[in-house]
């Protein structure tokens, strides 16, 4: 786990790929406990590729949100959760009509300690999955951020087609099954 200071606040990183980013990133920024969400790719072979690249399927990157969290508000385990409900981690390769391997679910992990968390909760929904989760598990490799225009997308373009109908009945999802985890305000 990477740790940083933001003023008094211990803070952890973690990054998960649930398909399209701005989906993940949309939840994710309204969690209670979660201090910054950056929308990017890991896992590729390429170093900072562009979105185009990554489209291709050629680059082997994720696309990816990297949150940073506070652990004293919300725990990795509460992270995953919140993962596993707001993406199908049973579909390879895909989310919805989101096809590719820049789609792919994972957790990219940076110490053991959060492998170790990490890997009990994937059991876990595994198992109550009936051993259909396709969902990677491995080390944070060759991140990079993606483009401005991806920060932020839901917020800057609510009503832009994508986001009415695929965006936010993720969001709508998490406010409704995590009420206690919203952020308010």
């Amino acid at each position: 786990m990477t740790h940083t200071t933001t003023g008094q606040a211990h803070s952890q990183v973690i990054t998960l790929g649930g398909g399209c980013f701005w989906c993940t990133e949309a939840v994710f920024v309204r969690v209670k406990g979660v201090l910054d969400v950056e929308s990017g790719y890991c896992n590729g072979h390429t170093l900072k590729p562009t979105y185009a690249d990554v489209c291709t399927g050629q680059t082997g990157h994720n696309e990816v949100v990297r949150l940073v969290y506070d652990p004293q508000v919300i725990s990795l385990r509460e992270v995953l959760e919140i993962f596993f409900v707001i993406h199908d981690p049973t579909t390879l390769n895909r989310q919805g009509n989101d096809v590719g391997t820049q789609y792919r679910s994972g957790i990219y992990v940076s110490d053991e300690a959060d492998r170790e968390v990490a890997q009990q909760v994937l059991d876990e929904v595994n198992a109550a999955l009936s051993g259909r989760v396709v969902t990677e598990l491995t080390t944070l490799n060759n991140y990079s951020a993606a483009e401005d225009y991806h920060q932020d997308y839901f917020e800057f373009n609510p009503h832009q087609g994508y986001c009415t109908f695929v965006v936010a009945p993720k969001v709508q999802k998490f406010v409704k099954t995590f009420a206690d985890k919203v952020r308010h305000g």
